[in-house]
């Protein structure tokens, strides 16, 4: 028997148990686990560890670690699953949660599953696979009550019971009144169901025109929809009116954090899709080093802007205290001004050619804040040195540098969105080197003029 491990390494144990093969202790230490630790244990796994974990674990066990984890985890532990196994467990998932998983398997894989799984579901997931992760039809689930208007409502409280173990898993709020052809007439609140006489038609009290989404919304109309509403869900139909499933509001939310958590990652260099440290350390250094090798040569470009006025540097010492401060202080307003420019960009508030609509905007703000930052950064100088004239020089560096800074990063996403490239990826290094840049030869040009 193998040496107890410490409680707070309990992935090692956990990956004991697996190797043992002893199924009936990893699926009682398993269960011993809330849902928080759970994804905190897998997330040290590797795939093929966290593979083997799920064939120990029933379908519905191994469904609900999946949906804990990270997409790009759980997907490479299901292409490592039998194609079998994988169907059972992707089966015990909501139809949304299911295709989420699904569309990041590669696609052998996820042919191999669909191919043994049951029909229906295999055919729903193909069909949900056909739309857009960032539409309305790719944030939908299809599971939902539907009922035909012309129902009374002991018809349809007959008709929730009968399916009540099905339906029981669903996040219900309303039955949905659709038409012979499935063509969505209005809701009817479950409360309803509760207050109005048994043979009373449901016509009579459904809700007609309720919002609605179109399959191809995109997200932010999706999103726009429902921060004008206090609803939780909302119906999704196609061209000709039928329903085909229900958007909830929690999962309008999450994709718009993770988009956002994308642009993010992308501004930082981290571009090619998730990364977790569970990944391969290779290939998660080769992702980071492609963009910040790049990196090397866009520094180098401002390096050389010092290396010119070298002497100048040798004149006046104290330059070389007040230059980062210069670089990172521009630097830092400057990616306040991308920052806003994404966001709009991707709420459709700003177009790609609206760039002097932009620039005047960020214009005055350069000027306030430049003039702010400036002012601020002559009087330390002028303090801690006792020079006006170095504090003139650094302040006004500083207060040009801002205002360029602020006007530039605020159009660079649209310019770079104009030329078909992803802003959040290349805004913050264009960026950093362009108020490098100018922020050490304003600096140095104006020491060269008067303090040399």
């Amino acid at each position: 028997m193998t040496e107890a491990i410490p409680s707070k390494y309990p992935w090692i144990e956990l990956e004991e148990l697996l190797s043992d093969g002893d199924a009936d202790r990893v699926r009682t230490l398993v269960a011993s686990w809330s849902d928080s630790d759970r994804t905190h244990i897998a997330s040290h796994l590797d795939s093929g560890a966290l593979a083997l974990l799920l064939d120990f674990l029933d379908a519905e066990v191994g469904a609900d670690l999946i949906e804990l984890l990270p997409l790009s985890q759980a997907a490479d532990a299901i292409e490592e699953v039998e194609p079998e196994a994988a169907a059972e467990i992707l089966g015990e998932m909501a139809s949304d949660e299911r295709v989420d998983v699904l569309a990041e398997v590669e696609s052998k894989e996820r042919e191999a599953i669909l191919d043994v799984a049951d029909s229906a579901t295999a055919e729903e997931a193909r069909a949900l696979l056909e739309y857009d992760a960032d539409t309305a039809g790719g944030l939908m689930h299809t599971e939902f009550l539907s009922v035909e208007s012309r129902m009374t409502v002991a018809n349809a409280v007959e008709s929730i019971r009968r399916a009540a173990d099905e339906v029981a898993q669903y996040s219900i709020q309303y039955l949905y009144a659709v038409d012979d052809a499935g063509r969505l007439e209005g809701v009817v609140p479950m409360r309803s169901l509760l207050f109005e006489a048994p043979e009373t038609r449901l016509d009579r009290i459904i809700l007609r025109d309720p919002i609605r989404l179109r399959v191809d919304d995109p997200l932010q109309a999706v999103h726009d929809v429902f921060e004008g509403a206090g609803f939780l869900g909302a119906p999704v139909v196609d061209d000709t009116g039928v329903m085909l499933g229900v958007v909830e509001r929690t999962a309008v939310d999450d994709a718009t954090i993770e988009v956002a958590e994308a642009d993010h990652m992308k501004s930082l260099g981290i571009a090619s899709g998730e990364e977790l440290r569970s990944m391969s350390s290779f290939l998660r250094s080769r992702r980071r080093l492609a963009w910040l090798s790049i990196n090397i040569v866009l520094n180098l470009m401002a390096a050389s802007v010092i290396a010119a006025y070298e002497e100048t540097l040798r004149g006046a010492i104290a330059l070389a205290v007040f230059l980062p401060i210069i670089s990172d202080m521009s630097g830092c307003s400057g990616n306040q001004a991308v920052a806003v420019s994404l966001r709009e960009l991707s709420l459709g508030v700003v177009r790609p050619g609206e760039l002097f609509y932009v620039l005047g905007k960020e214009a005055i703000v350069g000027i306030l804040n430049g003039l702010a930052l400036g002012g601020l950064l002559a009087g330390v100088a002028l303090l801690w040195k006792g020079d006006p004239i170095l504090g003139g020089v650094v302040g006004a560096a500083l207060a040009l540098n801002t205002l360029f800074a602020v006007s530039i990063g605020g159009v660079v996403p649209l310019l770079i969105k104009r030329s078909g490239w992803d802003p959040a990826l290349a805004s913050g290094p264009i960026l950093t080197t362009l108020t490098d840049v100018l922020g050490f030869f304003l600096t140095l040009s104006f020491a060269s003029a008067v303090l040399v």
